[in-house]
């Protein structure tokens, strides 16, 4: 029975396709029986795969009975748009990632929540330890606080009255005036730095970047005992975070 699955759920998955297909040809929608003619399918098939299709959120019925796209499918193309975007930009991290052997990352403000999009790491580069997800520790690390420092007064400060300032290491900042003060005022501005703020033993520096008007950030870690490199590792992310920016907003 097994080997009888395997094609009649790929039969399915190529009439899904197709019926997708046949829906996005028709952008004011298009009855079942419509969209069954055009894919050559019987009405009942159709209607079973438009069904399923529904359900998942992949097509939508208007009020006239005809199906057009549905949120899933804008959801999908706007995943694979931003993929496509940070293909390419990933070679440039990978770059930056074997020039200083540090990991790299790429975050961005996305709905409310500072997000990492990317992280290039490797043996000799080890990515620092993600023991709290960086939605919750903005407040902590250079990522999150470049983001900060590029929100405007009421965007940073909707965000940091849904951010508690968790105290995760003893050098963690959790008053928010010295927060604020040390976001306007950084000592090597416009880069953001994280001195085992995140995690003991390990500091990061962060300079912002930008995904058209979407703020973000792009930064590396490295242990403590490489401090020193700071001011220079700053200097070799400035000019490549401009060039982040442009290949993260030119027009696909």
């Amino acid at each position: 029975m097994g080997a009888q699955d395997g094609p009649t759920l790929i039969t399915s998955v190529q009439r899904a396709l197709r019926l997708l297909e046949a829906v996005s040809a028709h952008e004011n929608g298009a009855p079942a029986k419509q969209l069954a003619r055009e894919t050559e399918l019987p009405l009942a098939t159709a209607y079973h795969l438009l069904r399923t299709l529904l359900h998942d959120g992949y097509v939508r019925k208007l009020d006239d009975g005809g199906f057009v796209l549905g949120d899933k499918v804008n959801s999908l193309h706007a995943v694979g748009h931003a993929q496509t975007l940070l293909s390419r930009v990933r070679p440039a991290l990978a770059a930056l990632r074997d020039e200083l052997s540090t990991a790299t990352y790429l975050t961005f403000y996305e709905e409310g929540e500072i997000r990492v999009a990317e992280i290039v790491d490797g043996p000799r580069a080890p990515r620092v330890d993600l023991w709290v997800g960086f939605e919750d520790a903005g407040h902590a690390t250079a990522l999150g606080k470049s983001v900060l420092r590029e929100l405007d007064e009421e965007g940073r400060r909707d965000y940091l009255s849904r951010h508690h300032l968790a105290d995760l290491t003893p050098r963690t900042i959790t008053r928010l005036p010295e927060l604020l003060r040390r976001l306007d005022a950084p000592p090597l501005a416009p880069a953001v730095t994280d001195l085992e703020e995140y995690a003991l033993g390990t500091v990061c520096v962060a300079v912002p970047v930008y995904r058209g008007d979407t703020p973000g950030s792009l930064g590396v870690s490295l242990p403590v005992e490489r401090q020193d490199r700071l001011p220079e590792i700053r200097a070799r992310l400035l000019p490549l975070a401009s060039r982040v920016t442009r290949g993260l907003s030119l027009t696909i």
